[in-house]
């Protein structure tokens, strides 16, 4: 009876983790990836194909199961669940990652990317590769990036100059870069989970926020600020992660496997994400938001001493620089 009590405690640990383990001949890894948003979300739908790639490849001896919709916890609490060893993999924008692992933050870095050509060239370069493998100290490395469009300010009057930023009270997500370009345009940042975003916008807690033109249609943004002001000040990308403990348990096949349907599962979120930014912006318009063009040679002349503070962290200055300089 003890023996049975002891192997039932194996198994169920074995789930917690996220890895099922059955007999030789039928041997199956299950594993779990949480993130925060909606189900039907281009990311959600993104989730699932590279759960079904990852699937189909191993014939089924892989199997990953996605909780979508903050059901396992926002982003923070997603990735601590992955460093503690209860999740295996997790979706997460890169600005909060910097609180983990400060190269990720380079991504927060305002007009960083000169054009869209550039984004990729790093994001699936050696560099990008670089910044995925930087976190395997903190207990996870990113395994693919999802594209997440540029991210521009929104509220409800144009803000085309860094001066109509002025006394705003503005939703970052958390992270100092964010929080430092926010307070030099003179607004006051407020860090807030993404679930939270809403209720503040609508409540007044906060007058304005930034993101891609996704968030007015898909988090129904749109409802509540109506000026989305073409700024475009970064492009910050979402990366899929994995725990270490996870993948050092995979046999090196499995791992390729894994990493492989993530990058796959990334090329075609872009094009999918793509798609929805054009329809964002036509739906967005019909919920009665109006578009303005922003003057982006002030609003980069106003965040340049964030490229003359960043040489107060060499890695990071260094960072940026071969981003820059890739052509």
């Amino acid at each position: 009876m003890l023996a049975l009590n002891r192997r039932h405690a194996a198994l169920l640990a074995a789930a917690v983790l996220g890895l099922t383990l059955a007999g030789p001949a039928a041997a199956k890894t299950t594993l779990r990836l949480g993130h925060g948003l909606a189900k039907g979300h281009p990311v959600d739908v993104s989730l699932d194909e590279f759960a079904k790639l990852v699937r189909e490849r191993s014939k089924g001896e892989m199997d990953i199961k996605v909780f979508p919709a903050g059901q396992l916890g926002q982003q923070r609490e997603l990735i601590e669940q992955m460093q503690n060893g209860a999740l295996d993999l997790v979706h997460a924008n890169a600005s909060p990652l910097a609180a983990f692992e400060p190269s990720f933050g380079v991504y927060d870095m305002p007009f960083l990317f000169r054009d869209n050509d550039h984004f990729f060239k790093v994001v699936e370069g050696a560099v990008g590769d670089e910044v995925l493998a930087s976190s395997r100290a903190k207990a996870f490395v990113g395994l693919a990036y999802y594209d997440n469009g540029t991210r521009s300010f929104y509220a409800n009057k144009p803000l085309a100059k860094p001066e109509d930023l002025k006394g705003l009270k503005v939703r970052v997500q958390p992270g100092p870069i964010a929080t430092r370009m926010i307070n030099l345009l003179g607004a006051t940042a407020t860090p807030l989970a993404w679930g939270e975003v809403y209720t503040a916008l609508q409540s007044g807690v906060v007058d304005g926020a930034e993101n891609n033109v996704t968030a007015l249609t898909l988090a129904r943004h749109g409802e509540v600020m109506k000026v989305y002001t073409r700024d475009e000040h970064t492009r910050v990308p979402d990366v899929v992660l994995v725990a270490t403990a996870t993948l050092d348990r995979l046999k090196p096949e499995q791992q390729e496997l894994l990493r492989q349907a993530a990058r796959d599962s990334a090329k075609a979120h872009n094009a999918r994400w793509t798609a929805e930014l054009e329809k964002a912006e036509g739906e967005a318009a019909k919920m009665g938001v109006t578009f303005v063009d922003a003057d982006k040679a002030a609003y980069r002349q106003v965040v340049q001493p964030m490229y003359d503070d960043l040489k107060a962290t060499p890695a990071l200055a260094t960072l940026a620089d071969r981003i820059q300089a890739v052509k």
